[in-house]
């Protein structure tokens, strides 16, 4: 080895991947340390640095090349010594000048001077920051001012960023591609219209908002009427995420659903006020959609938007299956606060899709329409592959047989099925059609039951969810 030329020890530790085995290679000699040293480009750290800046300051000398570094204090105690502070930060901005993705979770003694210190790092491309409390909306404004290449912010339980003039800057850079904001108390949907001519160049978007914050308060309609009806250019957008979310009609978030016509996934969680219309004009819009995932909102007493229909209904799942021929993956569900007489979506709704798209995965959760009619269908979908079933109560065991029918499926998931037994499962045994079978928290199932019935089984048990 030690003849080996430089280039090609290089070639070789650089094919290893995983940091543990790196970090057994560097101990075979020095040369190995050294080329490992100049090589690794990712650090991970937590509660184990400590004392915190002064290990942090021997790990950034070793490793003079980094480009990413996530520091994370989940599971934090006083007891394991003082966590990373602003002048960690300053440390990581001095020492690492080819930095480009930084990630702090937990991190609750940084503050905005700790940012304003990153803010020097002119390579940085991503920041994402959960649960940083002291973080507000003026560390931010001095970051975007700083980092003139960022394209993905990631901001998640981040109590006191409020939306004052860090997206209006945000916006006029037009570099961002991956924005996440989740429950951020602060930051309203009605803020994200700040975002202006940046809109254009966002693929990737999330936005959640603290649903029991929210209905702790008093809110009224200025929220959503802040952003009146009016042209948003997102053409470029892959991926919407909107969970607990107020969808106005004809404004706010409502314009992005009629724009984005090349999306292929899109989650719409809890989200009040989606009418069919919006998602038929999604759905005629967003010809390359992949992957699709709606979920019922529970609580309708709310105050606003109650002159609009709240619940969308089959005439929605058949313009996303005359529209979307590349659909891949659905899922539907509704909460606990349901009834089976108020579903919004039929059986025929259902298979409508599954018919029409090439369906690999589907995924049910609480929908009471769906019965053994809707798993014998499935005997007729040739391209499904994954099947998750959660509190799907009309199903019983002669639906469940019919598994052992279905043309390419391949994983199967039960999750609080009252109506299944071991019996469902006969069929299946010894046949290892499936190479996973997971059943969690179904009382009439036994963990012998389904012994036999896939390559890889997997079986919880806790009934504590049906008291």
């Amino acid at each position: 080895m030690d003849g080996l030329p430089e280039h090609l020890l290089w070639e070789i530790l650089g094919r290893i991947n995983k940091t543990v085995d790196r970090n057994s290679a560097s101990l075979a000699c020095k040369r190995f340390h050294k080329v490992d040293n100049e090589q690794r480009r990712s650090l991970r750290v937590g509660c184990g640095l400590n004392p915190a800046n002064e290990a942090l300051t021997s790990l950034c000398n070793r490793f003079p090349n980094l480009v990413k570094v996530e520091i994370t204090y989940s599971g934090w105690m006083s007891k394991s010594g003082k966590q990373l502070d602003d002048q960690g930060l300053l440390i990581l901005s001095v020492l690492c000048p080819s930095l480009t993705d930084v990630t702090l979770s937990y991190c609750t003694f940084i503050t905005d001077v700790g940012l304003s210190y990153l803010a020097s790092c002119s390579k940085l491309s991503a920041l994402k920051l959960n649960f940083t409390p002291r973080i507000t909306g003026c560390g931010i404004l001095s970051l975007v001012v700083g980092c003139k290449k960022l394209t993905v912010l990631h901001l998640i339980r981040c109590l006191n960023v409020s939306s004052v003039e860090w997206l209006e800057y945000l916006g006029k850079l037009e570099t961002l591609e991956d924005l996440s904001i989740k429950n951020c108390r602060a930051i309203g949907e009605g803020d994200l219209i700040k975002l202006g001519p940046t809109w254009r160049k966002i693929k990737r978007l999330q936005f959640e908002v603290d649903v029991n914050y929210r209905y702790m308060k008093v809110y009224d309609r200025l929220a959503v009427d802040r952003w009146q009806k009016q042209l948003v250019p997102c053409e470029n957008m892959l991926e919407l995420s909107l969970v607990n979310c107020i969808i106005s009609p004809g404004r706010g978030l409502a314009c992005l659903l009629e724009k984005c016509k090349n999306l292929e996934k899109i989650r719409l969680d809890m989200c009040v006020g989606v009418r069919d219309c919006d998602i038929v004009g999604l759905a005629q819009k967003s010809s390359n959609l992949r992957s699709i995932s709606l979920r019922g909102p529970s609580d309708f007493s709310l105050p606003l938007l109650l002159s609009n229909p709240l619940r969308l209904t089959d005439e929605s799942l058949k313009a996303v299956a005359q529209n979307c021929s590349m659909l891949e993956s659905i899922r539907i569900s509704f909460t606990d606060g349901e009834f089976p007489s108020f579903s919004s979506f039929t059986l025929n709704g259902i298979l409508t899709v599954i018919q029409m798209c090439p369906i690999r995965k589907l995924s049910l959760d609480h929908v009471y329409s769906f019965n053994d009619a809707g798993m014998e269908a499935l005997c007729s979908a040739p391209y499904l592959e994954t099947l998750e079933l959660v509190r799907c109560q009309e199903i019983t065991d002669e639906g469940l047989q019919l598994v052992a029918q279905f043309p390419h499926l391949c994983v199967l998931r039960l999750s609080k099925c009252l109506g299944v037994t071991d019996d469902g499962f006969k069929p299946l045994v010894g046949s290892y059609k499936l190479e996973l079978l997971s059943v969690e928290n179904c009382p009439q199932i036994s963990e012998r039951g389904v012994q036999g019935a896939a390559k890889s089984v997997s079986f919880k048990q806790d009934l504590s969810w049906m008291y």
